[in-house]
């Protein structure tokens, strides 16, 4: 399933959200200038956790404390396909979770959801000296979001089903605890070398998300007592 929009129109204009979107672009267009180089700039700016866990830099040196990668590869992509992927669900996603949040307060829990998704995947995967990137943690963190604050909102999707194809509205909570169920079942049940993609980010940022928004839901709900 493609998302392709939600039925939920932000109340404010998004300009955080649409600031990720360029920055991101940006970054990648910059990885696509550097040529063959970009790998080492990969490597050097994307989240290695060896180095995390050891709190020791390895080559290609990054040159400063390497707990920084642990932001910068967040706006990191291997390909467009990646870059697009992940701009789309913020793009659909991001501007109601914006709306919720409010500006200042939305740029910081993205970077949190985009801390503890990486922390996951380090805890799970130590010794790594394969550096991941990408926006997905914290995109997973701001979609456990929605799914907590519009459950009952509806995500229109393109679904395909080998020749079948068909647009379809489906709520936002199906579409979305769909997702998380596939990043779960996936993150179990493939080895780690028979794949390049960060299951457990998604899922550390997902219910990151969640269990944060529900958190400060509740307070809110308490104070207003």
């Amino acid at each position: 399933m493609i998302p392709l929009r939600d039925n939920i129109p932000a109340k404010k204009f998004p300009f955080v959200t649409y600031l990720l979107i360029l920055i991101n672009v940006a970054l990648f267009i910059y990885e696509l200038t550097l040529g063959k180089s970009a790998n080492i700039f990969v490597s050097r700016y994307g989240c290695v956790p060896y180095e995390i866990t050891r709190a020791r830099d390895i080559e290609p040196y990054i040159g400063i404390p390497v707990y920084f990668t642990l932001l910068s590869s967040m706006f990191l992509h291997g390909s467009w396909w990646h870059l697009v992927g992940n701009m789309l669900f913020l793009f659909i996603f991001g501007d109601n979770v914006e709306d919720w949040w409010g500006h200042r307060r939305y740029i910081l829990m993205y970077i949190l959801f985009g801390l503890i998704a990486a922390l996951l995947q380090i805890l799970v995967s130590p010794n790594s000296r394969v550096p991941f990137i990408g926006a997905s943690g914290a995109i997973a963190g701001v979609m456990g979001s929605y799914f907590f604050l519009y459950p009952h909102a509806k995500v229109n999707v393109i679904f395909i089903f080998f020749f079948f194809i068909r647009i379809v509205w489906i709520p936002a909570f199906l579409f979305l605890g769909f997702w998380i169920l596939l990043q779960i079942l996936y993150g179990f049940l493939t080895p780690p070398s028979a794949s390049n993609i960060a299951f457990f980010a998604h899922i550390g940022g997902f219910f990151g998300g969640l269990l944060l928004t529900r958190q400060v839901v509740k307070r809110r709900l308490i104070g207003w007592r």
